[in-house]
């Protein structure tokens, strides 16, 4: 029978307590978020909502072709110039999506020939483009510049390192510094993905790299996803103009891909307007972290310090993670629940999300309900 394995592997998933399900949500919810990547609270602001209803109306509903064909609108070009003026890099490339910026730079830049360094914690779509690459991949320790400077001294072509900045498990942060050091030892690229410290990160929400001194940097790449901070959708690649312009002319999903929807562009130009004249949303994020897993740690729970807005709180397994999501649901609280495949070291997570519009309210409110319904 035609896909007939899809049926065994239903039932492994079940047994293992791995089975994942759509719950569409309504547009109004008496839930308190904890769940979503909205870091800065803007996905509903009014200003993001005006930017992508204006460009919608503008520039119509769809991009209508790729970005080579009909798909670059005016107002593409606005989004890519603030943003890289913003995080500090030569020039910028929107993308769809994250996943496609991703799969872009890593298969872009690492021909034929050529070594990828990539972190055992990195995100799926950077895992993904070193799959897709031409290049040889070499995955090392997670968060260790020596794992990575040992790897490049094994080969003598081009190379290039890849990492999140923040890991969205945990929300642990990269040496980015460290590794930036141990790419320059040996003349490699340093491509990293700042999906979690766009708007978080740096003075006013600039990123990682930039809070590292890395912006502006011709070995260093950087992508971003418009979904998170910036509450929009699409990605975008950013550093050297060379780099750019290797993407244009090479990377597929970018050549092949219609361009991102202008509604969205609008969307995200707004909010990163409304970053750039309200930085101390960056700081409230943090503040607002920090002051969560203080309180998760004084409840007695093992939650991981955060580095920017993502706090994790382990579980004792899958079906216990997914049932205590559930009741924390049942409590009126949305949580993520993180099983493996999706995390690399086997252990399940709630994670949870530290927007800058929570109040101290809420944050305790959430912190109970999380204890009360501990397994």
């Amino acid at each position: 029978m035609a896909f007939g394995w899809i049926d065994e592997q239903a039932e492994l998933r079940r047994r293992a307590g791995l089975v994942r399900t759509l719950r569409p949500r309504p547009a109004e919810s008496p839930l308190l978020d904890l769940a979503s990547n909205d870091y800065l609270g803007l996905a509903r602001h009014p200003e993001t909502v005006a930017g992508a209803v204006a460009a919608a109306g503008t520039w119509g509903g769809g991009a209508t072709g790729s970005r080579l064909v009909t798909g670059t609108t005016e107002l593409h070009g606005e989004l890519e110039r603030e943003l890289a003026e913003h995080c500090g890099f030569e020039a910028a490339l929107v993308f769809s999506s994250g996943y496609a910026a991703n799969l872009a730079a890593v298969t872009a830049l690492a021909p034929h020939g050529s070594l990828i360094v990539s972190d055992a914690g990195n995100h799926a779509s950077l895992i993904d483009g070193c799959r897709l690459a031409r290049g040889t991949t070499q995955v090392v320790r997670h968060a260790d510049p020596d794992a990575v400077r040992k790897a490049l001294g094994t080969h003598a072509g081009p190379a290039v390192a890849v990492s999140d900045t923040v890991f969205s498990v945990d929300g642990d942060a990269a040496p980015l510094a460290a590794l930036a050091a141990a790419c320059r030892e040996y003349g490699a690229g340093l491509v990293v993905d700042d999906a979690h410290g766009l708007g978080v990160l740096g003075d006013g929400g600039q990123g990682a790299p930039y809070a590292a001194g890395l912006a502006g940097a011709d070995d260093v790449v950087v992508t971003v996803t418009l979904s998170k901070s910036l509450g929009s959708q699409g990605g975008a690649v950013l550093g050297p103009a060379r780099v750019i312009d290797q993407l244009v002319n090479a990377a597929r999903t970018f050549i092949f891909d219609t361009g991102l929807a202008p509604a969205a562009a609008g969307a995200a130009l707004a909010a990163l307007r409304l970053l750039r004249r309200e930085p101390q949303r960056a700081v409230r994020a943090r503040a607002v972290a920090g002051e969560l897993h203080a309180r998760l740690t004084a409840a007695g729970l093992e939650a991981v310090r955060p580095d920017a807005a993502v706090v994790s709180v382990r579980a004792p397994s899958p079906e216990a993670a997914v049932r205590w999501a559930a009741d924390c649901r049942s409590a009126g609280l949305a949580v993520g629940c993180f099983r493996p495949p999706s995390v690399p070291d086997g252990i399940s997570r709630l994670r949870l999300t530290a927007r800058a519009d929570l109040s101290w309210a809420e944050l305790e409110r959430a912190v109970r309900v999380i204890g009360e319904t501990r397994p």
